[in-house]
């Protein structure tokens, strides 16, 4: 029998962000911090973890949710006739240096806001246990874009203190497989290939810190649902974190190789940029998870029998 109730609820949340992605569809880029791309994936998780659910939600509780939805959605439409351009003009007030991290960040914590208050609303404090994914994906990208509005490049020295270290790993790697010539120096890689010379320097969104910070977030709250050892927590975590480091290493051999042998025109190189590292990151959290699912559902089962 269908649990039309949680249904319903499932599409209020969802309401505000498939809004978003009808309404505005060019708002949905997928550069961490040129959209709203998070959306969609936050969505992703929250479906995943509430559909199917046995609890049942009051009628009175879904009507409650229901204007804050309309607010969100209201929210939405007036950046669209001023609220935009009031936000970018109150940037100055607070010193920000990166402009669109700050415009951005505000529809994370609104969004976030709308989504803890709705699970808050549903299933009370439970919400922590029964769908964290979603919510905590929300405030991280926007404690992720606050850092990169107020602390922009490499003015925050704790993040961007292992980026040298990924700079020389890469470089290592580019010399052993002989794709060019490649130099590191701190933070920058002088790169010759096919198509000329190009100079990198990465910082620490570049290099991939803020997807290490928003996997911990995201899977030590799915740790949480997990009713196992907490050894095979710990394990779980740790794993996680070295793919990540991983993949964000792949990520910036990836952009060097796209400078040493597709191009090494600005324009091209960074329209690649933008996209590289959630294609990368966000598909790698996804099968994570699943996988850390099917293995303990199979293991569960084993011990059942």
């Amino acid at each position: 029998m269908q649990n039309w109730n949680l249904i319903f609820g499932i599409a209020i949340i969802a309401s505000p962000i498939l809004f978003s992605m009808i309404a505005y569809p060019d708002s949905i880029a997928w550069s961490w911090n040129e959209g709203r791309g998070g959306y969609f994936f936050a969505l992703v998780f929250i479906v995943a973890e509430l559909i199917g659910l046995k609890i049942v939600i009051s009628k009175k509780r879904l009507f409650t949710v229901i204007p804050m939805a309309l607010v969100t959605i209201g929210y939405l439409i007036s950046l669209e006739y001023g609220l935009r351009e009031y936000i970018i003009e109150s940037a100055e007030q607070f010193d920000v240096q990166l402009i669109y991290s700050w415009t951005w960040m505000w529809d994370f914590v609104v969004m976030a806001i709308f989504v803890v208050a709705a699970l808050t609303i549903f299933f009370g404090k439970r919400w922590i246990r029964i769908a964290p994914a979603g919510p905590i994906f929300l405030t991280g990208t926007a404690i992720i874009l606050s850092l990169d509005a107020f602390f922009p490049y490499d003015t925050l020295g704790p993040l961007q203190y292992i980026v040298p270290y990924f700079v020389q790993a890469n470089v290592w790697i580019i010399t052993v497989l002989d794709l060019g010539t490649a130099v590191a120096k701190d933070n920058v890689m002088f790169l010759r290939g096919d198509h000329g010379s190009m100079a990198l320097q990465v910082f620490w969104p570049s290099a991939g810190v803020h997807s290490i910070i928003i996997f911990s977030l995201v899977i030590g709250a799915f740790m949480l649902k997990l009713n196992i050892p907490r050894h095979r927590k710990i394990m779980y975590f740790v794993l996680g974190i070295i793919g990540t480091i991983t993949v964000n290493l792949i990520r910036i051999f990836s952009l060097s190789w796209y400078a040493l042998k597709v191009t090494t025109d600005p324009v091209a190189w960074e329209e690649y940029h933008k996209i590289a590292g959630e294609i990368m990151f966000l598909p790698w959290l996804f099968a994570f998870i699943l996988v850390v699912i099917l293995i303990e559902s199979r293991r569960m089962k084993k011990l059942e029998q």
